[in-house]
């Protein structure tokens, strides 16, 4: 799934001709699948085809591209879930129109439920599994305590602790705008795209961080959240039933909105910034 290895599955049917069928790995298809379903759900705030904006603004493999930035630039694009067919009883898909398929807002979630799988697989009982920022726990500690996971402070220039979060039997997933951003006139934008913009997500959403039963959900529905700014991410949150934590710039101030039972009292809550 990497778009960094020319001979990757994924990029393999990045290159392919559009209408042309491609054989995919069950791994792929399944993350594929899911990408699609979760990118239909949010109206493409997930969207999986939007890497040639992610390599544009210098977030892939290649430096950016000026040229190619400002072509995209205010120009929104049909989503993805419209553009790429799947036959998942053949283990094959086609693109319907030129993509750059991009899995970074998904694939790692489905990692750690692999992972989770494998701990089934082997009857252990409980745990914790992590790749990356996402993580899945099931059951409890040796002392009969929920598994403890620190949400982070979205600061960008050092990693500070913002709360703790007891994870039973759930993955968690943050997407925020502190870790990979460029700066542009004297404003900073996140590695995130919105098809909509032709380009990153609208600043102001600083981190949001989402509790769901498995990890490729809480992966891509923070990153559809991010995308969809407060209102509207609340709305789909709450409309899918998960809980999720958003973390809002407003000056100097994070404000700290919450969604669900575990982050509700949250909701309209000030953090020192």
């Amino acid at each position: 799934m990497s778009t960094w290895k020319a001979d990757s599955d994924l990029m393999r049917l990045n290159a392919a001709p559009v209408g042309e069928w491609v054989e995919t790995p069950p791994e792929l298809m399944q993350v594929l699948v899911r990408g699609l379903e979760i990118g239909q759900a949010s109206d493409g705030a997930f969207d999986i085809g939007l890497g040639d904006l992610v390599n544009a603004w210098g977030f892939g493999a290649d430096n950016a591209d000026e040229i190619a930035i400002r072509a995209n630039l205010g120009q929104p694009r049909r989503p993805t879930h419209e553009l790429l067919e799947l036959d998942e009883q053949g283990i094959r898909a086609r693109k319907l129109a030129p993509l750059a398929l991009d899995l970074s807002g998904i694939a790692k979630g489905y990692g750690v439920d692999r992972m989770m799988q494998a701990c089934d697989d082997f009857n252990i009982p409980s745990a914790l599994v992590a790749l990356d920022g996402e993580l899945r726990a099931k059951g409890v500690q040796p002392d009969s305590t929920p598994w403890s996971v620190v949400i982070e402070k979205p600061a960008y220039d050092v990693r500070l602790p913002l709360s703790m979060l007891e994870l039973q039997d759930a993955a968690v997933a943050t997407s925020g705008d502190y870790r990979h951003w460029v700066e542009v006139s004297q404003t900073r934008f996140s590695h995130t795209m919105d098809r909509r913009m032709g380009g990153p997500a609208q600043p102001g959403i600083a981190g949001v961080t989402v509790v769901a039963s498995d990890g490729m959900t809480a992966d891509a529905m923070a990153t559809a959240i991010l995308v969809l700014g407060l209102s509207d991410g609340r709305a789909f949150a709450r409309k899918h039933g998960v809980d999720c934590l958003i973390l809002e710039r407003a000056g100097s101030e994070l404000r700290q909105h919450g969604v669900g039972p575990l982050f509700d009292p949250l909701i309209q809550c000030s953090a020192e910034s």
